[in-house]
């Protein structure tokens, strides 16, 4: 989104441009009069308007008047900045066509909030307006096509007992296309790949739920490597009355029976003793199965998703997994790479759980800042999109901020002294400056936390020797 900013006060415009430009990362033009300003929307493309209300020459009311009447005028987004004394000339600028107005001196967090308010708002007409391209071009197709772009183009997704997931990259599209034409054939067995932590169980409950948050049949899930070997064929099938000693006398339904009409999900599939496979495969086969100790068939009316983080080709080359069963499975597959092969969606999920667990610990975090966004990128993510949200929320529990910044995300070095042993002493009269930037305060609380650490979190120690009160401490560790 390109911003103009329009104010006659030199530093006034001067701040509020270097916050949005570098904290919001949004593109900035700033323009000092009312006739500048009007030149530059006339040669240039701004989606919002920030401009002063009160300025010599063309005021902000006039200068609103003048962008509406614009070819692209009606689609700008004009924002009012005004002293408490302007209120009514505020209220005219917002029936004049204003989208709202600020009052001076300008809150960031308040211009912040309202800047990501409109963000969304062109986002939304956009996707909207491209939505509608898409429709028309596909009408001929029927209403039925047109409801499943408009389905498959929906970024955040509700999935039922799951909540919303977003969808980011094209891959995961496929995923979802893929897992709703499973939803479809019950009879398919699918089997779901990837590493831990990349949504398998998610992606398994797409497949049973599909586009509908009405489905009541049962979801079961068995994790086959929590199960002691010499309990799984009972846990899976159940037993009869007398089938081995300490059973129940009315026996108990398995797993399979549970999932009647719904979804049995097998995790970590990969862990299954190799003496259960051909049951299972049985299963399979013949949508039928008898309970430990039984000798009536049961019929199964039950869809069966697998998952699994280890390769079961190699498993099978290795003779660790069957062959016949591996195939059985591979009927339906689903491969979810990890996050770090779709960096593109980090930062889209980090908002996500920012803004969700922020409202749930009633926290002020709402951006993320530059650097933040940087080391949230480079980072491998070898837990993915689990331990992504793990370090979201452990922020959220540490520290309250607006912004998420590069010292709340420290922890994610798992080894402070491997990390810091590279690292030099400083001397003074030789510190190195880095060639792109250095920011004062930051340096400033990453020496404090050492030296917290150099000391055992002894604060006397450390004032003495960092050279300041203990005062002083106290109030740059409230920072950290």
């Amino acid at each position: 989104m390109k911003i103009l900013i329009v104010d006659d006060d030199i530093s006034s415009g001067a701040a509020v441009a270097e916050f949005i430009e570098e904290q919001l990362a949004y593109s900035i033009h700033l323009c000092h009069n009312g006739e500048e300003a009007y030149n530059a929307l006339k040669n240039e493309d701004f989606q919002m308007v920030i401009s002063d209300l009160r300025m010599p020459g063309l005021s902000g009311l006039d200068l609103l008047k003048k962008i509406k009447l614009l070819p692209n005028g009606p689609e700008i987004e004009v924002v009012i900045m005004t002293g408490f004394g302007d209120m009514e000339s505020s209220i005219e600028a917002l029936r004049g066509g204003a989208y709202d107005y600020l009052l001076k001196p300008v809150n960031i967090e308040e211009l912040a909030i309202l800047i990501e308010r409109v963000a969304e708002k062109i986002q939304l007409k956009e996707e909207n307006k491209d939505l509608k391209e898409n429709i028309k071009q596909t009408v001929s197709h029927g209403k039925k096509e047109a409801e499943r772009i408009q389905y498959y183009e929906t970024t955040i997704r509700e999935i039922t007992s799951v909540g919303k997931i977003g969808v980011f990259s094209d891959v995961m599209r496929g995923v979802v296309r893929m897992a709703e034409q499973f939803h479809e054939d019950r009879s398919v067995p699918v089997l779901i790949e990837g590493e831990t932590g990349t949504g398998k169980e998610v992606v398994a409950r797409l497949v049973h739920f599909g586009k509908s948050s009405d489905v009541t049949k049962p979801f079961i899930s068995i994790n086959c490597s929590a199960i002691s070997p010499t309990l799984f064929e009972s846990e899976l099938f159940g037993y009869d009355e007398g089938a081995f000693t300490g059973a129940s006398k009315e026996g108990k339904p398995g797993k399979l029976e549970l999932a009647q009409g719904g979804t049995l999900f097998l995790d970590e599939i990969g862990e299954m003793p190799l003496d259960m496979q051909p049951k299972l495969l049985r299963v399979l086969q013949q949508r039928e199965m008898y309970r430990v100790g039984g000798s009536k068939p049961i019929e199964l009316d039950v869809r069966v998703i697998f998952a699994t983080n280890r390769n079961l080709k190699e498993m099978v080359a290795e003779k660790t997994f069957r062959s016949d069963l591996y195939y059985r499975l591979n009927t339906g597959r689903l491969y979810i790479p990890p996050l770090r092969e779709r960096k593109e969606a980090i930062l889209s999920f980090s908002q996500i759980f920012l803004d969700q667990y922020s409202k749930k610990r009633n926290r002020k975090f709402r951006f993320i800042s530059k650097d933040a966004k940087k080391i949230l990128q480079d980072y491998e993510w070898p837990g993915n999109i689990r331990e992504l949200k793990n370090t979201i929320e452990r922020a959220t529990l540490l520290f309250n901020d607006l912004e998420l910044k590069t010292e709340h995300l420290r922890f994610l070095h798992a080894d402070d002294n491997e990390f810091e042993s590279g690292e030099q002493p400083i001397v003074l009269g030789r510190v190195v400056l880095p060639d792109d930037e250095l920011r004062i305060e930051q340096l400033e609380l990453e020496i404090v936390r050492k030296a917290l650490k150099k000391f055992d979190d002894n604060k006397s120690k450390t004032a003495e020797y960092l050279g300041i009160t203990r005062s002083a401490l106290r109030s740059r560790m409230n920072k950290l």
